[in-house]
């Protein structure tokens, strides 16, 4: 390919051009063409992609460009046209890639020598980054790093998507101490295989094994893992669940561990259910306490000094049960009025809801608050016994004899933690007796909290502080094609999990923690927690619809394959490396596994769990197996996968797509994204150049575009568009196969406090462990972005079916659904046309944005112009957990 760069350069010939080295040469415009031409490499119609980036390029230019702007001008000109061509996304990368590859690999690097250049230059990589104190020395003592060199693959590096590869330059690629890059993509993933393999016997060969996998993107370790792994501070852990105990000397040790932790990268669930209340008598000095809220302050401010070299704040989530009698002033601890010193900036705050309580809403009975002092054997307390304790403190309270008592009708707490969650996005719901009754390792005493996430379930005391290590399989990249029709590839699905629990229980031997707690529940427990993401895109692939019951018989059937394997691979391990510690006593030792629990949960609090029971594998013959002993306390989480999902070129955890076509903002600037999978279904259509300034001016709402088939529309219905009892069918099949629990978001357009009610009550009943954020549809959701309309044009209406549903029913232009397991299909919630000179409205995912809320009235936190949907601070902390 040649593209004619004659004409253009007779407008560039008075550009100079400023070297690294600090010379000047003139602009030379064939240059940069072949490096276009090459970025555009194996693309359809690459040559007119090229000729438009060239073109648009020249437009910019100036005299005296360095060569980084120049690298950046034609990155952001392939960027500009991604609107209308995904495949430019492709081309952006490729020429980000490059860039890497001149900082590392030196000046001079094509298709056609870059693989030899890998092969070169990765052991001195090694050597220098362990010289200059950045990695393990045993990186370069352990391996055999010619065969590594050898498996290096750089076609792998066009699997990223620009915003994949610059999130990895960004997050977690190692610099020198001038901020410079010295990794490229595949030395990258091969530096975190080895350090995941250290403990091996024979290190090399797993080390490639693991490679493979990470680099062709099939799974990936979690933030944490990929930042650290490798490096002379090891620190591979993600999730760290503590609680504070009732007495001065342990509330200022839980500071000084939040600290160590958050220097770590770690993100923490942290319990205050045991410190008492406010007034709450103090005899050792005949003074009253001041409750929990003004230690929650003072650890919110530590996140905030402990900022992870200025890059981000710590991340850290407050649990409290509902019955604490300061749980009216935690509900306020995100309100952005009041008190400064009484609330939290940067913590999140999760409520610990148990069974009794949910029971009390449904029969409208009291609910009494109490001082921990006078109750504290109900934080260890769950299910039927925590009821008929909790019954006899309130016979108690009613007799005299507890004095520190609040009593109020369950709905209306029910209600205010609700209103709440719609506010401010917290408190988010988790269940403490789902959790509990759940829960295999139940031998090593309660749990109190979930983490920073709410998918991690651990019990925790004064001697542990609970953690949790994550990976998660890309879903997306285990579809084959098979007689032109996308397909699950059950074997390398298998292969990839049983990789990643060896992964996984590597990284607990080769972990470091500044906190011994920490380090011991590590050892005793090697808690893992094995995660899916991509089911959005696999689902699009596929042709179904997130709504359907094929989707849910889908979800059952992808998490039941995937825990099966991990359970029977760790089991395996245990033959090879011994149980885990605490195996002994723990229902995996007695031949349970999760399925099993949802019996005991239903006996437990006596009220049906309302999920489908199917199984389809072999799991009586892996009962057997695992009585024999199983090497991981627990197996399985799924994490929100924000930031890793980025990386992997897929949907996140298992939501659903925001928008077809929207406008990201991270650290490393704002991207616009297009769903690839829908743009390649209009293509096939021949509808893609008919309908792609429609969808743009539609803010990606493919219900408002008409001539687009009924089944498409199906398909690619979007966050606010789906009934959110669909993410309570997903969350619940899913959950059934997992020991630990999931990051569910939950997606609303209605602002009905009774239909929230109805929602969070079902998921209870459902058996759904844990909920996470709350997305309400704003009023607004838009950004500016340049593109060709005309102001007399307005968006097309839609079809028939999109102008039926008039204002919006229930959620979101849904009727409530008759039964949880039967969602209503009907309807779609329309947005307001818009109208625009030259400029279009696109939604925007905030990643760095200053924090938005939504205050009394309902409005939303305007920043620059935008409204976020999406709460940034689930952006900011998720490589943190994931």
């Amino acid at each position: 390919m040649t593209i004619n760069t004659s004409s253009s350069n007779t407008s560039t010939t008075d550009i100079t051009v400023v070297k690294r080295d600090g010379s000047i040469e003139p602009y030379d415009g064939y240059e940069i063409a072949r490096s276009i031409e090459e970025a555009a490499c194996g693309l359809d119609d690459s040559v007119t992609r090229a000729t438009q980036i060239q073109s648009d390029l020249e437009i910019t230019l100036f005299d005296k460009i360095t060569t980084t702007q120049l690298d950046e001008a034609v990155i952001q000109v392939a960027l500009g046209n991604v609107k209308d061509d995904p495949a430019f996304d492709q081309i952006a990368a490729h020429l980000l890639i490059k860039t890497l590859y001149k900082a590392v690999l030196g000046d001079g690097v094509h298709r056609t020598t870059v693989r030899d250049r890998h092969r070169e230059r990765f052991a001195g990589y090694l050597r220098a980054g362990v010289d200059a104190g950045l990695l393990d020395h045993r990186l370069v003592e352990l391996f055999d790093l010619d065969r590594l060199a050898s498996a290096l693959d750089p076609d792998r590096d066009d699997l990223l998507h620009y915003i994949g590869a610059q999130t990895m330059r960004t997050r977690y690629m190692i610099t020198d101490h001038e901020r410079r890059p010295l990794e490229v993509p595949q030395f990258f993933w091969m530096r975190v295989a080895m350090g995941l393999t250290l403990n091996e016997t024979d290190p090399t060969p797993v080390a490639i094994s693991l490679y493979d996998k990470m680099s062709r993107l099939e799974y990936l370790a979690a933030g944490s893992t990929l930042v650290n792994a490798g490096t002379a501070y090891s620190q591979l852990s993600n999730c760290f669940v503590m609680q504070a105990e009732d007495d001065i000397d342990h509330i200022a040790k839980s500071i000084r561990d939040v600290m160590w932790i958050t220097k770590g990268t770690g993100g923490i669930g942290f319990s205050v259910s045991k410190l008492r209340s406010e007034g709450s008598p103090i005899r050792s000095n005949n003074t009253t306490s001041t409750g929990p809220i003004p230690f929650m302050h003072t650890i919110d401010s530590t996140l905030r000094a402990v900022s992870r070299g200025g890059k981000k704040f710590g991340a850290l989530c407050f649990y409290l049960e509902n019955w604490h009698l300061d749980f009216p002033q935690f509900l306020d601890l995100r309100q952005n009025s009041g008190d400064p010193y009484r609330r939290t900036r940067t913590a999140n705050t999760a409520v610990w809801i148990s069974d009794e309580f949910m029971k009390r809403v449904e029969n409208d009975q009291d609910w009494y608050l109490f001082d921990p002092l006078e109750v504290g054997d109900l934080v260890e307390l769950h299910g039927a016994d925590f009821s008929r304790r909790y019954a006899e403190y309130v016979d108690m309270a009613e007799c005299g004899e507890i004095k520190r008592f609040t009593r109020i009708r369950a709905r209306e707490q029910w209600r205010s933690i609700l209103i709440s969650l719609q506010t401010t996005s917290h408190p988010w719901l988790t269940w403490k007796d789902t959790i509990n009754t759940r829960a295999l390792n139940n031998n090593t005493g309660a749990i109190h909290l979930s983490n920073l996430c709410t998918e991690i379930c651990l019990p925790q005391d004064r001697d542990n502080i609970s953690v949790c290590n994550l990976a998660s399989v890309n879903l997306s990249k285990h579809l084959v094609w098979a007689k032109q029709q996308a397909q699950v590839d059950w074997k390398r699905l298998a292969e990839s999990t049983r990789l990643a629990v060896r992964q996984l229980d590597n990284l607990i031997d080769i972990t470091i923690s500044s906190v011994p707690e920490s380090e011991r529940s590590n050892e005793l427990n090697r808690a893992v927690g094995l995660g899916l993401m991509g089911f959005t895109d696999v689902i699009e692939r596929l042709g179904i619809s997130y709504e359907s019951e094929e989707a849910y018989d889908l979800i059952d059937k992808l998490t039941e394959f995937v825990s099966w394997h991990a359970i029977d691979a760790s089991a395996d391990l245990a033959r090879e490396r011994g149980a885990y510690a605490n195996f002994a006593g723990s229902r995996w030792s007695q031949g349970l596994v999760p399925v099993d629990t949802l019996d005991e949960l239903q006996a437990d609090r006596d009220t049906p769990v309302e999920v489908d029971r199917t199984t389809r594998l072999d799991w009586d013959s892996l009962r057997t197996k695992v009585k024999g002993g199983i090497r991981n306390a627990t197996l399985m989480a799924i994490a929100p996968t924000a930031s890793i999902g980025l990386v992997a070129g897929t949907t996140p955890g298992l939501d659903p797509q925001f928008s077809q076509l929207f406008s990201r903002a991270t650290s490393a600037g704002k991207f616009l994204e297009v769903n690839r999978n829908l743009v390649r279904d209009l293509v096939e259509r021949g509808l893609w150049d008919d309908v792609k300034d429609d969808l743009l001016r539609a803010q990606g709402d493919l219900s408002k575009i008409s001539g687009v088939p009924r089944d498409l529309k199906e398909i690619y219905r979007t966050s606010f568009q789906l009934s959110p009892y669909a993410y309570l069918n997903v969350a619940a099949r899913a959950q059934k196969w997992i020991d630990q629990a999931i990051s569910r978001n939950i997606y609303l357009a209605s602002r009905d406090v009774g239909e929230m009610v109805d929602l969070y009550s079902t998921a209870w009943r459902m058996g759904v462990k844990t909920t996470y954020y709350l997305h309400m549809m704003p009023r607004h959701t838009a950004e500016q972005s340049t593109v060709k309309i005309n102001k007399a044009e307005q968006l097309r209406t839609g079809d028939a079916e999109s102008e039926r549903s008039g204002g919006r029913r229930g959620f979101g232009g849904f009727a409530r659904p008759a039964s949880p397991s039967s969602p209503a299909t009907e309807d779609r919630a329309p947005h307001a046309a818009l109208q625009a000179e030259n400029r279009t409205q696109l939604p925007v995912i905030e990643a760095d944005a200053p924090r938005v809320t939504e205050h009394e009235g309902y409005d939303s936190e305007e920043v620059d112009g935008a409204y976020c949907p999406i709460d940034p601070q689930e952006r900011l902390q998720c490589e943190s957990c994931q």
